[in-house]
């Protein structure tokens, strides 16, 4: 499992968000570098963002695609990308980012 981990539920339909797509980037100065990525399963879950690579400190951002989500719901949406941008502070723990999304609104938190 990915040492950066997400779940995404849709609360509109009160159900897992399967097929959605998540980019993962890491800052590196003024600018953003990819580190890994990935597609939801069946539970609405992504564990293999970053696949075996190691976790290092720093300033990441998880980038939830759901405007294509949603449009292959037939859903009109108000979100097109969810940007969550976070710091990792101590690499040698599982880092859980869960987001519970809806065509005109979002939650997410820090998840165990």
């Amino acid at each position: 499992m990915s040492a950066i981990t997400t779940h995404v539920l849709d609360t509109s339909r009160g159900r897992p968000a399967a097929e959605l797509k998540i980019e993962l980037h890491i800052k590196s100065g003024e600018n953003w570098k990819s580190v890994g990525a990935g597609v939801t399963d069946e539970n609405g879950r992504c564990n293999a963002l970053l696949g075996e690579a190691p976790l290092a400190a720093g300033t990441y951002r998880l980038t939830f695609h759901a405007g294509p989500y949603f449009k292959a719901q037939h859903v009109e949406t108000f979100y097109s990308d969810i940007p969550i941008i976070f710091e990792v502070r101590d690499a040698r723990t599982h880092h859980h980012i869960p987001l519970l999304i809806s065509p005109f609104g979002y939650s997410t938190y820090r998840g165990s």
